[in-house]
């Protein structure tokens, strides 16, 4: 009995340790994801680059670590993590004109995957607001463009939220930001059609003016 116990306490505590190592380094890779994406929101898309490949170093080592062990590698606080680096991928791609990268070229499960996705979406709201206060409205336009094709092809995924990870939930959210961030663009629309007719009516007033 006793080498029973010893043997399993052995398994129990190099597991812990990998558990513990785990969790530190799915705090780091989030806060390499975040930092990336603010990166990217500042328009300092080298910065974004550097802290992008360095949560896919942090990605590739913690996957390495908890691959002995399924029950950690698909625990939440990892799937989290990698839900993260899919989000930032997506947004810094798609905020640089790149193709939308592919869940297998990331080295990322599914299911995280499409949540992050998802949520990177709420992120092109907040790049697309941007650029309306910019006036830049043909980017706004793109973006919602963007966010037009994801959530059509996130709505056709209907399985089991034990699958998807509640992807319904974070599918509703795309919904959501999607429709305001369309009303946005059309209030900004008409304020745009709005002061080009007082400048030609402001402008035929002057030519008025001057001919009188």
């Amino acid at each position: 009995m006793a080498g029973i116990i010893d043997r399993v306490t052995e398994y129990l505590t190099a597991k812990n340790e990998v558990r513990d190592l785990t969790l530190s380094r799915s705090r780091s890779l989030i806060r390499f994801c975040a930092n990336s994406i603010r990166a990217a929101h500042r328009h300092e898309y080298d910065e974004a680059r550097a802290l992008l490949a360095e949560a896919q170093e942090a990605a590739r080592t913690v996957q390495a670590d908890a691959s002995a062990y399924p029950d950690i590698y698909h625990a939440g606080y990892l799937q989290d993590a990698l839900k993260e680096l899919a989000e930032a991928s997506i947004v810094l791609a798609i905020v640089t004109g790149q193709p939308i990268p592919d869940p297998d070229e990331l080295g990322i499960e599914y299911a995280a995957y499409l949540n992050g996705l998802a949520e990177a979406m709420g992120e092109m709201r907040r790049y697309a607001l941007d650029s309306m206060r910019r006036d830049d409205i043909a980017a706004a336009e793109a973006l919602l463009e963007v966010m037009d094709d994801v959530y059509s092809h996130l709505v056709t995924i209907d399985f089991p939220d034990a699958l998807t990870g509640g992807l319904r939930r974070t599918t509703d959210m795309v919904r959501g930001v999607t429709e305001r961030t369309r009303g946005d663009l059309t209030t900004a629309y008409r304020e745009e059609r709005l002061q080009e007719a007082l400048q030609a009516l402001e402008a035929k007033l002057d030519c008025q003016t001057d001919s009188t």
